[in-house]
């Protein structure tokens, strides 16, 4: 029995490892997003796309190890629950990538013009829901709870910049129609920066879960 159990726990360590190498994956892609629509750089917007690759890649090894330890090890209890929340914490973090190649897609557009407005909102969002995916692996690998629930709280605040972004855009649209186009385009990021605290926030939930077995949509295990 022991045996087994050091077994398992090698392989819990090993899960760990694979999730905290694929959020600092994602959490440099997201950097560079930020950076390449700040100062315009295509290549380095390419490099954030190129990573999405990387990123999918990463999911699909840590799920092939997530079911490798459900029907070797049969878990229960406390492990099924974390190796559960990490299966669900891997699709947020493939997402967060999405996004960050979202943003560097729409980048490269708009490096071909002026921008209409100087950038500082929007790398404060960046800079806030970074902050929170950050804590919420932290807090995944702390088994922190009340980290987890700080995540949560904070989506309020992403929320209420990107409605000062949004409506900020809006003004300037009504002022001068011929910046529409560009216009939307900042709201559209603003947006996936606001998607990306959302799956930050989901990260801290299933943090929430893996510890006490309660979810916010009524999972109990």
């Amino acid at each position: 029995m022991g045996i087994t159990r050091t077994k398992f726990d090698a392989q819990l360590g090993k899960l760990n490892e694979s999730l905290i190498k694929m959020s600092k994956v994602v959490e440099i892609a997201i950097n560079d997003a930020v950076k390449a629509l700040v100062e315009k750089d295509i290549e380095l917007a390419k490099k954030a796309i190129a990573a999405d690759e990387e990123i999918d890649e990463m999911e699909k090894e840590i799920e092939r190890l997530c079911l490798e330890i459900i029907l070797r090890q049969q878990p229960v209890a406390g492990d099924l629950r974390l190796v559960s929340a990490v299966l669900k914490i891997i699709t947020d973090l493939e997402r967060i990538g999405d996004h960050a190649t979202d943003i560097s897609e729409i980048t490269i557009f708009l490096s071909k013009s002026e921008y209409i407005k100087k950038l500082v909102h929007i790398p404060q969002m960046a800079e806030e829901t970074m902050d929170m995916l950050n804590k919420s692996i932290e807090a995944f690998v702390k088994k922190d709870l009340t980290l987890a629930k700080q995540v949560i709280a904070a989506d309020d605040k992403v929320d209420e910049i990107f409605v000062e972004i949004k409506e900020e855009l809006i003004d300037i649209i009504k002022k001068d129609v011929s910046k529409t186009d560009q216009a939307m385009d900042f709201i559209m990021i603003a947006k996936y920066f606001e998607r990306i605290g959302d799956h930050a926030t989901n990260i801290a939930e299933w943090v929430v879960f893996s510890l006490t077995g309660i979810h916010k949509d009524g999972k109990v295990m």
